[in-house]
């Protein structure tokens, strides 16, 4: 046996950087985007099929998809920022705190958006997209497009 153990607290780094900080950066920005552009389609596409009732706040227009997209992502990006650093497997421990993040983003929707003054099940079900839509595009862009080439 080796007198040496590798932890992720040693002094030199676990895992060598998957990509540049540059190219993560991009990866970040394009991950922030297409988490927004999804969720725009979802928007747009559920207010054709289920048709918002003015009255609900929460879908009156698509700025607070927008807003609500945008500030989750930024977080994930920089969330996975810190766990590649700092992390041997970040994108097995990235999409364990989604998958958990992800369900505990749906209680609301279960419990609380069904008391909005114009909420409807289809209107819910269309938030409930939203945050799986979300979802699955951060953790795939990022999992996927910051992996180091192989050699």
């Amino acid at each position: 046996m080796s007198s040496i153990a590798l932890t992720p607290f040693s002094s030199a780094p676990a895992v060598s950087p998957a990509v540049s900080r540059g190219r993560f950066a991009l990866v970040g920005l394009a991950t922030v985007a297409a988490a927004v552009l999804a969720n725009l389609l979802v928007y747009a596409l559920g207010s054709v099929v289920v048709g918002y009732d003015p009255g609900f706040v929460v879908l009156a227009n698509a700025s607070g998809t927008i807003l609500f997209t945008v500030v989750p992502a930024i977080v994930a990006v920089l969330l996975y920022a810190v766990l590649t650093r700092f992390s041997g497997n970040p994108a097995r421990i990235f999409s364990n705190i989604a998958g958990v993040v992800l369900i505990v983003s749906l209680i609301p929707d279960l419990t609380y958006i069904p008391s909005v003054p114009g909420a409807s099940s289809s209107q819910t079900a269309i938030l409930m997209l939203m945050h799986v839509v979300a979802a699955v595009v951060i953790v795939s862009i990022l999992t996927t497009q910051t992996r180091s080439p192989r050699a």
